[in-house]
């Protein structure tokens, strides 16, 4: 990156000062180290006709599992700086980093004590600044994870709120109601946690002698607090304009101190309808989320005037700094998060089968969104979701599964025949703990990384943004069999026996092919935080940035060739058009490259000069209609793709 391509300090005016309800402390950082001061700008240039986001490559880095540089078993910031040359070999355009701030880990880093500091076992801001530094200099910008919806129950607003009783006037920062039936015994409604259990907790509140101030034997009903994931995070009540103000100065920190970017979680929450009656939970449909924007919790229309007060700010610092919402709503509702924010993730692609109709169907919706915002984003995993390589190694005619197929939502089924095995340690035909599928599936790992070569070179061929996830591009596969007792994701504890959760795409990186963490922290140093498996030094990356077949070779010429035939340097590159789809092969064209899937079985290929193959093709004799001169055709075996430059 180039030093007029620095970030730079606002050019408007700051936002208006927090309202902070009174008594309401302004959060600040333990370190005590302060945000880079803010200097007069002049006026931001007209924005360019493209801007970086739109066709970026973004490396999602889990930095607890990324790279562990001082051997507390524990990935640090100083560990991602240690690997901007990997990095920057890699060809990825950005980093987003998942939360990095002071937490209890009830919710993997999601539940945030501070938005504003970084948590001491990670590092502090000084080494956020040095790792955005390096980033920078090898042209790679850095995206932060804002958690919008809830904080942690250790925030001081919530530590306050409990501390001063039913009246305090931090409550009014969260969705604190009183409970329902005498003396306020009962949950106000009967909504459930996306985890599990209910989305309410109570609160036990004293006097100084002791004595209960609510619920059973006191003079007013017990209070509880509403929490859509885990009860150690509290929902933000966005009808406060102290919550408002205090994420735009949250905003200004991290931009500040050079962030370029954020993705915004749970992007589609914060405001809500509290109102009384509730609807009961059997009235509210989960998915699909209504597209009237009537679900009291989820994608309601007031969350877009939120996120126009952070679009002012954004684009008040020049160059302008963008967002991408996580926003799990219906595709028709999904273009307006992107017009408020920059992006929204269109997660369709990571929920797709391997099969060319669900491709098929993720592709189009993508390319809607592109043409209704400019721009789209292809997701094939991420921190959420069980490997991409184990995904696709999974037969779908093992579903058994007692769900109704959704004939508008083709995907899927791989997503729930990895948890099942997943809830069953990864051993084939274990009977499920919980439900009514049955025995687990097999996976074949040969088959999944197989599919997940070719699926990786059809996103890298498509328009618009793609995000990866870190250790795809060594095709990791899921670790199933964690122990129970180094399991870290609440969802394995609220929902035992349904789900095992999220930690088996989460285990730390191998670097090297032998030592304790296989190079994911020094040799003397602790057990990384969660166990990796035997023999996971087979997917280290010295191993693979030695071997030219590798995963990591694809991923590298793939990002090399999407950079110099579609890159924003080429915009002759041409617009998107489809060549071929049908039950067994999907390809489509840009400009004069065109991109090849072969689903269900082989098919020739069209006479042309072949750029980059997912896996080796075949040759055959042919009757002189496509084929290459002296009747021999290239064939495309199953789950193979192929990009193919077509003159003319």
């Amino acid at each position: 990156m180039t030093a007029d391509q620095q970030p730079s300090a606002p050019a408007a005016p700051a936002v208006p000062a927090a309202q902070i309800v009174p008594s309401v402390p302004a959060p600040t950082s333990p370190s005590g180290e302060p945000a880079t001061p803010a200097t007069p700008a002049a006026p931001a240039a007209p924005a360019p006709a493209r801007q970086w986001w739109r066709d970026a490559v973004v490396y999602q880095i889990y930095p607890r599992s990324f790279a562990d540089s001082d051997g507390n078993g524990v990935g640090d910031l100083a560990g991602v700086t240690n690997r901007v040359p990997y990095l920057a070999a890699l060809g990825v355009d950005a980093v987003w980093l998942s939360p990095f701030y002071p937490s209890a880990l009830a919710d993997g880093g999601y539940d945030v004590d501070d938005y504003r500091d970084v948590a001491p076992e990670i590092g502090t801001l000084a080494d956020f600044d040095r790792m955005v530094a390096a980033l920078h200099a090898a042209g790679i910008r850095v995206m932060v994870d804002l958690v919008p919806n809830h904080s942690s129950d250790r925030h001081e607003w919530f530590r306050a709120a409990l501390a001063g009783g039913p009246d305090a006037p931090e409550r009014a920062l969260y969705h604190f109601r009183d409970g329902a039936g005498p003396d306020g015994a009962e949950p106000p409604n009967d909504w459930r946690s996306m985890f599990g259990g209910s989305a309410w907790e109570p609160v036990a509140d004293v006097g100084p002698d002791g004595e209960p101030l609510t619920g059973p034997g006191a003079p007013r009903p017990r209070q509880w607090y509403l929490h859509v994931f885990t009860p150690q995070q509290p929902d933000l009540n966005w009808d406060n304009p102290a919550v408002h103000e205090d994420f735009l100065t949250t905003l200004r920190f991290w931009c500040d101190r050079g962030a370029d970017g954020f993705r915004v979680d749970v992007a589609a929450g914060m405001v809500k309808d509290l109102s009384a009656p509730y609807r009961p939970a059997a009235q509210i449909p989960w998915w699909p989320l209504p597209e009237d924007g009537s679900h009291p919790l989820f994608d309601r229309d007031g969350v877009h005037a939120v996120y126009r007060r952070w679009r002012a700010l954004l684009d008040s610092y020049d160059p302008p700094r963008f967002a991408v919402a996580e926003a799990g709503v219906t595709a028709s509702r999904r273009p307006a998060y992107a017009a408020s924010l920059g992006q929204a993730f269109n997660f369709q692609m990571q929920d797709a089968d391997w099969s060319a109709h669900s491709f098929g169907w993720a592709i189009d919706a993508g390319l809607a969104d592109e043409a209704a915002c400019g721009s789209t984003t292809w997701v094939l995993g991420c921190h959420d979701t069980p490997r991409v390589a184990t995904r696709y190694g999974f037969d779908l005619a093992d579903d058994d599964s007692p769900e109704e197929p959704d004939p508008d939502y083709p995907a899927g089924i791989a997503q729930r025949l990895a948890r099942r095995w997943i809830r069953a340690d990864g051993l084939e035909g274990a009977e499920g703990t919980e439900g009514a599928e049955g025995a687990a599936p097999a996976c074949d790992p040969a088959r999944g990384e197989h599919r997940a070569r070719a699926a990786a070179m059809v996103v890298m061929a498509l328009p618009g943004a793609m995000y990866l996830y870190q250790g795809d591009e060594l095709g990791l596969p899921e670790v199933p069999d964690i122990p129970e007792d180094r399991l870290q994701d609440p969802i394995a504890r609220r929902m035992r026996g349904q789900e095992k959760g999220r930690d088996g795409c989460r285990v730390p990186l191998p670097w090297t092919a032998t030592g304790r963490s296989f190079g994911f922290g020094p040799d003397d140093g602790a057990e990384p935080h969660l166990p990796q498996p035997a023999g996971w030094g087979e997917h280290a990356v010295e191993l693979e940035e030695a071997d030219p077949g590798s995963m990591l070779h694809l991923y590298r010429e793939g990002l090399r060739l999407r950079r110099e035939i579609w890159g924003a340097a080429h915009p002759s590159a041409g617009p998107f058009r489809w060549v071929r789809r049908d039950e067994d092969v999907l390809a489509f064209a840009r400009g004069d490259v065109q991109c090849w899937t072969a689903f269900g079985a082989d098919t020739e290929l069209p006479a042309g000069e072949v750029l980059l193959v997912s896996a080796p093709l075949g040759v055959v004799e042919s009757d002189g209609g496509s084929g290459a001169a002296g009747g021999a055709a290239s064939v495309l075996p199953a789950d193979t793709t192929a990009w193919i430059r077509i003159p003319g």
